[in-house]
């Protein structure tokens, strides 16, 4: 054999050894992850390391002024590891540790404390939980403090931080807030802006590597394999606290009125579709209302408030014709379309002969039914265009999840028969939502344009806007500026003379209409009725449209007129006082005898007020508060200063201001005198110790 042909040989054989060697290594990773994948995957575990996602800090919930409305607040749960600290520091420092931890978790006395750290120490183990109970951040900064822990990472203290979502103004709103929980896949559940705004306010977990230690806690491994935790976005809602305030006191005073099942009302800026208030009360099994539904939403048989669709269908068809003096034959309060088809009127003995306008005042069933007739009968497809020009046919596309489409029958739907068009006209046969009645009835006072709702304006981080949500138009003109003038004057006679007369007398004009269906159960209509008023404000000049609905009175009335409109006209009263007046006082400025007083320390503001006489009330029990002046009386709201977020000092002394800025931290500058006009960081923002905030007085 010669040299060349030796030297091939031995490349072919290394080949074929390195060949079976790398087939041997393939085949044995295969066997380990695929054969052995769960046996080896259990031996991870136990060995203590194990991927670990951290949870990005949620963003924050903002009012349409920037006043803070959910926020995160950091928690920590207090641990120690009893090994880190010399015998020297232990021995000296322990049983004061427990006499003092003992004053912060009352499940435990001092002496059982310090016998447990001992036996910890003794047992030579590396964790011990204090206590189960969280505390907050003032807390921790407070421990920090002790013995032992003060001694930071050689005393071996613990602590664990989580977020807990805390609503500021309490109950306010709840509902529409919402919440997000996690099931066991962790898949993502919740309700209201919480959840519609998850992926927005959440933000990006990171994640880490975990070492598990004893008491099943695990710990981070710095290795270099962190991923950082992306923040969640604020984002800023159109709701406003003072008419959100107003609006659930006026709903709840009403449904404890009526004994009601529950109600919704919202209240809509006008010109640009901004929900500026939405309460949504139930009955709870404790008989007490709270908001545990989002019925702004939900699909009912509107009654009579239908017939503002409907009358704009018919002056829009007669183009001119229908004239408001033009008489119809209501007769005695009943009226026969069909066999088994017999229309009545509440009112007994009925309305007899009586005008266009009268019936629209009056709510005659049988007037607006005849005349839906008389125009649509022949093609009543013509009925359901306008319908659908009217936004009914669709879901508006509403911020929050859980909108319902409206259900309007089509002449395809096989119950449909000859007498669907007359019930139809009168809100039978047919279910909205309250907010699709507003948004239309929003559209008759803007000049016929139909807005969307929109209930978050601009999502933000650190002050700066990501996306912003502008007021979309769905329909630039749903009908004739004619037929939006009659509409008004008809409206505006629903209130003088007519279904709702007993909210007129206000110093600005109300244009609005009732509603009361009869409730259905077990397929038939009984005398429960779900009661409604739909309106807007000034009407010569519209600045607010508002929807009133409370379902199922039982006292003092069961017709809207009576139940739910003079909600409205409470809600309408404050709006116009505080809104829309030019002499509204803000508070802060002097009203009648009342002094400058806006924020601060909440006892001593008390005790200032009840020294000088004035009537004040408290809200919250938290040490800073917000005063907010409605008429004579000085309400105290919870001005949250706790956690790791920049405090609201707008309004406080200066005094207070920089006690309570330089305890969180912050180097404080000002410049001016008198109480603070403004400051420089944001509301909300994440704080930094060390940073600089500049206070302008005056």
């Amino acid at each position: 054999m010669g040299i060349r042909e030796s030297i091939l040989l031995r490349v072919r054989i290394a080949f074929l050894l390195m060949s079976a060697f790398g087939l041997a290594v393939l085949g044995r990773i295969f066997y380990l992850q695929v054969m052995e994948g769960d046996y080896w995957a259990k031996k991870e575990k136990e060995n203590g390391l194990e991927y670990r996602v951290i949870k990005a800090n949620r963003g924050n919930i903002l009012a349409d002024d920037g006043t803070l409305l959910v926020t995160s607040l950091p928690f920590y749960k207090v641990a120690i590891d009893p090994m880190l600290a010399t015998d020297n520091i232990f021995d000296t420092g322990v049983d004061s540790l427990g006499i003092l931890l003992a004053t912060i978790f009352k499940d435990k006395n001092a002496a059982d404390l310090t016998k447990e750290l001992r036996l910890a120490r003794l047992e030579k183990r590396r964790y011990k939980l204090i206590s189960k109970e969280l505390i907050d951040y003032h807390t921790k900064k407070k421990i920090e403090t002790f013995p032992i822990f003060r001694e930071g990472f050689k005393g071996g203290g613990i602590f664990e931080k989580t977020e807990k979502r805390y609503k500021l103004f309490d109950e306010l709103a709840r509902r529409t807030l919402g919440f997000v929980t996690y099931d066991s896949t962790g898949e993502v559940r919740g309700k209201g802006l919480e959840y519609s705004f998850n992926k927005v306010l959440g933000g990006t977990d990171g994640q880490a590597i975990f070492q598990k230690i004893v008491g099943e806690q695990w710990k981070p491994v710095n290795d270099g394999s962190y991923i950082r935790p992306e923040d969640g976005i604020d984002i800023e809602t159109t709701l406003n606290v003072d008419l959100q305030e107003k609006t659930e006191d006026a709903l709840r005073k009403a449904l404890l009125q009526h004994k009601a099942k529950f109600g919704t009302a919202i209240l809509m800026e006008v010109e640009t579709g901004e929900i500026k208030a939405m309460a949504n009360l139930g009955r709870n099994e404790k008989g007490e209302y709270t908001e545990n539904n989002n019925y702004a939403l939900n699909l009912a048989e509107p009654g009579s408030t239908f017939k503002i669709f409907t009358m704009t269908a018919l002056l829009e068809e007669a183009d001119g014709e229908l004239n408001l003096n033009d008489t119809v034959e209501t007769g005695n309060g009943t009226y026969q379309f069909f066999e088994n088809a017999v229309m009545t009127d509440p009112r007994k003995g009925g309305h007899g002969k009586i005008n266009v306008q009268q019936v629209f005042e009056r709510s005659s069933n049988i007037g607006i039914s005849k005349l839906v007739f008389k125009y649509f009968r022949k093609e009543p497809q013509k009925f359901l265009d306008y319908m659908a020009k009217f936004g009914l046919m669709q879901a508006t596309d509403f911020q929050l999840v859980g909108e319902n489409k409206p259900y309007i029958k089509t002449l395809t739907d096989p119950t449909w028969s000859g007498a669907t068009l007359p019930w139809m006209s009168v809100g039978y046969e047919t279910k909205l939502t309250p907010l699709h009645t507003l948004m239309f009835c929003n559209a008759l006072a803007n000049k016929g344009k139909l807005m969307q709702p929109i209930l978050v304006r601009r999502t933000l981080y650190a002050n700066n806007t990501i996306d912003e949500f502008t007021p979309k138009i769905l329909n630039k003109k749903i009908c004739s500026d004619y037929t939006l003038e009659v509409m008004r004057k008809l409206m505006e006679g629903v209130v003088e003379r007519g279904t709702a007369n007993h909210i007129k007398g206000a110093p600005y004009k109300i244009a609005g209409k009732t509603g009361t269906a009869e409730k259905v159960e077990n397929k038939e209509y009984t005398e429960r009725h779900y009661t409604s008023f739909v309106g807007y404000f000034p009407s010569d000049k519209p600045k607010y449209s508002c929807i009133v609905v409370i379902d199922d009175p039982i006292e003092a009335g069961r017709y809207g007129g009576v139940v739910a409109a003079p909600v409205f006209r409470e809600i309408a009263d404050f709006a116009y006082k505080h809104y829309i007046e030019e002499n509204v006082m803000e508070l802060g400025e002097k009203v009648s005898d009342f002094p400058v007083v806006k924020s601060g320390n909440h006892q001593e503001l008390r005790y200032l007020c009840n020294e000088l006489g004035l009537f004040n009330l408290s809200y919250t029990k938290e040490d800073w508060v917000h005063g907010r002046l409605r008429g004579d009386t000085l309400k105290w709201v919870a001005n949250p200063v706790k956690g790791a977020t920049v405090p609201s000092v707008v309004g406080m002394s200066l005094r207070d201001a920089i006690f309570l800025l330089e305890n969180k931290g912050l180097k404080v500058s000002f410049s001016g005198k008198g109480k603070v006009l403004t400051q420089s960081l944001a509301i909300g923002a994440r704080l930094q110790k060390g940073q600089k905030i500049h206070l302008r007085l005056g």
